[in-house]
C-alpha cells in the first residue's frame, strides 16, 4: 500500500502551538535543548495529591508527523486534566521534521541513540529525564511507514494490568488493525507485541527500552500506519492514548 505524505510540518511553528497550548492548560513549558533553532520542548503539569506520573513523548523521526500532531490535539482539547501528573516531550527531532527524515541531520535514527547517547538531542533529552521521577505510565508515539494497520509494542516485565487491548479496541474504531503474526520481525497477536529484551543485549537502545531500564516498568509504544490519511493516523494515536488515561489507575500505588 503506497503511503500517503502530508504536508511537511515546520518544526519552530509546531513548537509555538505546544508552548502556548501548554500555557492555556496549566503546564510549564520548558527548554531543555535546541535544534536547527527550534527548542526541545518538555511540558510539565505537576497536578497536587496522589496521582499516576504519565509520560508522553513524539516527534522522534521527522517523517511521522501524526506522532506530535496527536499529542498537540490533546493538549489543546484539555484532556492532559487533573487525573495525572503529566511529562511530555512532544517534538524530539526538529530536525528530522525541517528535513522530513527519519533520522537528524547527522544521519542518526534518534530512536536508537539511548545507549551511547550520541547525539546531542538525545543527550539533552537524557538529561532532563534524569531529573524526573519516575513514571507510572509511559507512552511513546510513532507511525510505521511499512505498516497497513495499527499495531502497539508493550513493555510491561513486572506483568501489570494490561492496556494494550484496550487501546487496540479503541484504535480499531477509525483505523485497520496490523493483523500479521511477525511484525518488524517480532511475534505479534492481534496487533500487540509484547517483547522479552535483555538490556546488555542491546547495542543500540529505543526511547521505549531506556525508559524500562531507568524510568518506568509499563511503556507502550504506539504504531500508526503512514499508510493512511493523516487525520486518520491523528485520530487512531488519539484514541488508543485516550483509552489508556481512562484505563489507567487513578492514584499511584
Amino acid at each position: 500500500m503506497t503511503a500517503v505524505k502530508a504536508t511537511p510540518i515546520n518544526p519552530l511553528e509546531l513548537a509555538s502551538r505546544f508552548g502556548s497550548a501548554a500555557t492555556a492548560a496549566g503546564f510549564r513549558s520548558e527548554t531543555f535543548g535546541e535544534a536547527a533553532g527550534c527548542p526541545l520542548l518538555a511540558l510539565t503539569k505537576r497536578t497536587p495529591g496522589p496521582r499516576p506520573r504519565v509520560y508522553l513523548s513524539a516527534g522522534i523521526h521527522g517523517d511521522e508527523p501524526a506522532a506530535p500532531l496527536a499529542l498537540l490535539s490533546l493538549l489543546e482539547s484539555g484532556e492532559f486534566d487533573d487525573r495525572a501528573v503529566w511529562f511530555l516531550c512532544p517534538l524530539l527531532n526538529p530536525e528530522g521534521f525541517l528535513r522530513g527524515t527519519r533520522e537528524n541531520a547527522a544521519g542518526i535514527d534518534l530512536n536508537r541513540d539511548y545507549r551511547h547517547l550520541v547525539s546531542p538531542e538525545i543527550s539533552a533529552h537524557v538529561a532532563w529525564l534524569r531529573r524526573q521521577p519516575n513514571f507510572d505510565l509511559a507512552i511513546c508515539v510513532h507511525e510505521d511507514w511499512e505498516s497497513g494497520g495499527f499495531y502497539l509494542y508493550e513493555l510491561n516485565p513486572d506483568n501489570r494490568p494490561s492496556l494494550a487491548k484496550a487501546m487496540i479496541d479503541a484504535a480499531s474504531r477509525v483505523c485497520p488493525i496490523e493483523t500479521s503474526p511477525l511484525i518488524d520481525g517480532r511475534e505479534a497477536k492481534a496487533g500487540i507485541i509484547r517483547p522479552v529484551l535483555n538490556p546488555a543485549e542491546r547495542e543500540l537502545w529505543p526511547e521505549a527500552l531506556y525508559l524500562q531500564v531507568h524510568h518506568t516498568r509499563l511503556s507502550y509504544t504506539l504504531e500508526t500506519p503512514s499508510s493512511r490519511l493523516l487525520e486518520t493516523r491523528v485520530a487512531a494515536l488519539r484514541a488508543a492514548i485516550l483509552r489508556a488515561l481512562a484505563q489507567m489507575p487513578r492514584a499511584r500505588g
